[in-house]
C-alpha cells in the first residue's frame, strides 16, 4: 500500500467520504487503529415517486458514510447537527464495553445534538468483527439517516468461508413523502396506527415497481462463475421484510456480525435492525435477474407497503435492457419461511452459554389499548375499540424521561426514572388465546419510566412472551450493549417443562424476532455496566412504549467500572 494510500486512509485527521474508495487492501490495514469520522446532519433535496423532498442525512448521502474498520479499532466519530431537529446516532450492534455513554439513544444515554451543536462518540470495537450499522435514535429519523459498519477480522485472518470475488453492501429500507417527524406527532396524536410507507428501497433506490422509478434502480455487475458476498442490512422503521434473488441460492455465513454455520437458503427474512451476511454465486446462465425485497406481516388487520423493491444482479455479457426474471418472495404473512430461516442460523462453533441462571426475567411483549381522554376522540382515538394504541413490555408502557437516564443514574439526580420495572408480568392468563380485547376488559398499559438492575456479573435468562392484544406479532427485540445467545424460541405460551434450548451452538445476536404468538429465549452475562435500553426495533412500536431500561451496576475495579461523562455531554 502506497504511503499516500496509507495518508489517505488511515490518518489520525477526520475523514468523511473520502474513506469509502480506499481498495480493500487499505481497508484491511493493521488492527488497533483509531479511525476518524467527520459526521454532518444536514438536510437534501431528492427527487423519488415522482416527489421532490428535503430529507434528513449524514454528509448528504443517502444512504450514508459507510464506517470501516478492523477489530479492536477505536472509532472516533465527530457529528455536528445543521439541521433544524434533534438528532443523535445509534451504532447498532456494537456492544460498547466500557463507552456507554456514546452509544447514542436519545433520553436513554444522552440528551440529543440540537441544532448547531456537536458531540463526539468514542468506541473500541472490541472482540467485534462482521456487518452492523449505525442510525438516528431521535424519532423517526432513522428513516433516512443510516449507513453501514463494516469490520474486518484482524490482518492475515480470513474469513471462515470462500474467499469472495467481491463484496456489497445491501441496505433494505422504508420512505416516506412526508416529513418523517412531523409524520410521528401526527400519528401519535391520532391514537391510532401508523400509515404504511410510500415504498420499500434498496440502497435507497425503489426499482421499477414504483411510479418514476423506473431507472431509480440499484444494480450488482457479476462475473459468471464468481461468488459474492451481500452485507444484508435491514434500516426500515416499521416493517420486517423478505428477500431473495431470482434462481439464486444464498448461503448465510453470519447474523448479527457473529459467523454461522453455512446455511443455504432460497430466501431470507430481516426484522428492522437485523444484519446478515450472505454468500450468493453467479452460477445461472447469463442475464439480469431482480434482487426483491417485500414485507412479512405477521400481525392481523394492520395496513402495509405491498410493492416489491427491485434492484438487479446482472451478469457480465447480459442485454442491458433486458427484462429481469422475476424473483419469488413468500407471502406475505408466511410465518413457516420466516421460521425456517431462523432454524437454520448456528453458531459456527460450539460456545460458552451461561449454564447457572441466577436471573431469570419473564417479559410480555405486545400492543395496548388504553381508555380514550381526549374531548376530541376523533382526532384523538383512533385506535381499536375507541381507544389509543400503546405498547408495553409487562404491561408498562415506556416513558421517555426529560434528561438522559444514564445522566440521572449516573449523578444521582431523582425523580427521572425508577428502579421497579417487575421481573415478571403484573397477572399471567393465556397470552397467545386469552387477550383482554373486548370491553369491559381491560387493555389498558400502566405508564412509566421504569427499569431493572442487575448485578455485575449476572447470569441472566430473558423469556420474550408475545401477546395477543390487538393482535399476535413478530417483534423484533434489540437489546443495547449486549449480544445475547438465543437458546430456544417456540409457538404458543412459554412452558419451561417443554421448552426445548440449545445450549451448545445458539446463534449469537443483538436483536431477536419473537416469533409472532410464541416466545423466545435469550441468555448473557451482565459484564457491561451502564444503562442500556431494550426496546421493539418497530419504531411505531417503540414511540408507543414498546421498551425497558436495564441497568447493569458496577463491578470491582477500573475494567468493570463505568467511566466518567465526556466532556462535551449535551445538556436537555
Amino acid at each position: 500500500m502506497s504511503l499516500m494510500a496509507n495518508l489517505l486512509c488511515f490518518s489520525v485527521l477526520f475523514l468523511t467520504i473520502s474513506f469509502s474508495y480506499c481498495s480493500m487492501a487499505d481497508k484491511r490495514a493493521a488492527g488497533g487503529s483509531t479511525r476518524f469520522y467527520d459526521f454532518k446532519v444536514q438536510t437534501m433535496k431528492v427527487n423519488k415517486l415522482c416527489n421532490t423532498k428535503e430529507i434528513v442525512t449524514i454528509n448528504k448521502m443517502f444512504p450514508g458514510p459507510i464506517v470501516y474498520a478492523q477489530e479492536d479499532d477505536r472509532i472516533i466519530v465527530k457529528v455536528t447537527n445543521e439541521t433544524p431537529y434533534n438528532a443523535t446516532i445509534h451504532w447498532h450492534g456494537v456492544r460498547q464495553k466500557l463507552s456507554c455513554w456514546f452509544d447514542g439513544p436519545s433520553y436513554i444515554t444522552q440528551c440529543p445534538i440540537q441544532a448547531g451543536a456537536s458531540f463526539t462518540y468514542e468506541f473500541t470495537l472490541v472482540q467485534q468483527k462482521g456487518t452492523l450499522f449505525w442510525h438516528a435514535h431521535v424519532s423517526w429519523l432513522r428513516a433516512t439517516v443510516y449507513g453501514a459498519i463494516v469490520v474486518y477480522p484482524k490482518t492475515e485472518v480470513p474469513y471462515p468461508f470462500e474467499h469472495p470475488y467481491e463484496e456489497h453492501i445491501v441496505i433494505l429500507g422504508e420512505y416516506w413523502l412526508r416529513d418523517v417527524v412531523q409524520l410521528e406527532r401526527e400519528v401519535l396524536a391520532s391514537g391510532g396506527a401508523a400509515p404504511p410507507a410510500d415504498a420499500f428501497t434498496i440502497n435507497s433506490h425503489p426499482g421499477p415497481n414504483y411510479n418514476c422509478s423506473r431507472n431509480d434502480v440499484y444494480k450488482i455487475d457479476v462475473v459468471p462463475g464468481k461468488t459474492y458476498l451481500l452485507r444484508l442490512i435491514n434500516a426500515g422503521l416499521n416493517m420486517e421484510n423478505f428477500f431473495a434473488i431470482a434462481y439464486h441460492k444464498l448461503t448465510i455465513v453470519e447474523a448479527d456480525a457473529e459467523y454461522t454455520k453455512p446455511f443455504t437458503t432460497d430466501r431470507v427474512m430481516l426484522g428492522p435492525g437485523q444484519t446478515m451476511n450472505v454468500l450468493v454465486t453467479a452460477n445461472q446462465p447469463i442475464g439480469k435477474y431482480s434482487i426483491a425485497m417485500g414485507p412479512y406481516m405477521s400481525a392481523q388487520n394492520i395496513s402495509f407497503q405491498n410493492i416489491s423493491a427491485i434492484a438487479y444482479f446482472q451478469y457480465l455479457g447480459a442485454v442491458p435492457n433486458s427484462i429481469s426474471l422475476p424473483a419469488k418472495l413468500p407471502s406475505f404473512n408466511d410465518n413457516l419461511a420466516a421460521k425456517t430461516v431462523m432454524d437454520g442460523l448456528r453458531s459456527l462453533n460450539p460456545v460458552n452459554v451461561p449454564k447457572e441462571i441466577d436471573t431469570e426475567l419473564f417479559v410480555t411483549v405486545g400492543l395496548n389499548v388504553n381508555k380514550c381522554r381526549s374531548k376530541t376522540p376523533r382526532n384523538n382515538c383512533r385506535g381499536m375499540n375507541n381507544g389509543t394504541f400503546a405498547a408495553s413490555m409487562n404491561n408498562i408502557s415506556f416513558v421517555m424521561p426529560t434528561v438522559s437516564i444514564l445522566e440521572a443514574y449516573y449523578k444521582k439526580i431523582g425523580g427521572q426514572f425508577t428502579v421497579d420495572f417487575p421481573g415478571a408480568p403484573l397477572r399471567f392468563y393465556d397470552f397467545v388465546n386469552g387477550a383482554p380485547n373486548n370491553a369491559p376488559n381491560n387493555t389498558q398499559a400502566i405508564n412509566g419510566t421504569r427499569t431493572k438492575v442487575l448485578k455485575f456479573g449476572s447470569k441472566v435468562q430473558l423469556i420474550f412472551q408475545d401477546t395477543s392484544t390487538v393482535t399476535t406479532e413478530n417483534h423484533p427485540i434489540h437489546l443495547h450493549g449486549y449480544s445475547f445467545y438465543v437458546v430456544g424460541y417456540g409457538t404458543g405460551n412459554y412452558n419451561p417443562q417443554t421448552a426445548n434450548f440449545n445450549l451448545i451452538d445458539p446463534p449469537y445476536m443483538n436483536t431477536i424476532g419473537v416469533p409472532v404468538g410464541g416466545w423466545a429465549a435469550i441468555r448473557f452475562v451482565a459484564d457491561n455496566p451502564g444503562v442500556w435500553f431494550m426496546h421493539c426495533h418497530l419504531e411505531i412500536h417503540q414511540s408507543w412504549g414498546l421498551g425497558a431500561v436495564l441497568i447493569v451496576e458496577n463491578g470491582e475495579g477500573e475494567l468493570e467500572t463505568l467511566p466518567h461523562p465526556p466532556v462535551d455531554l449535551l445538556r436537555c
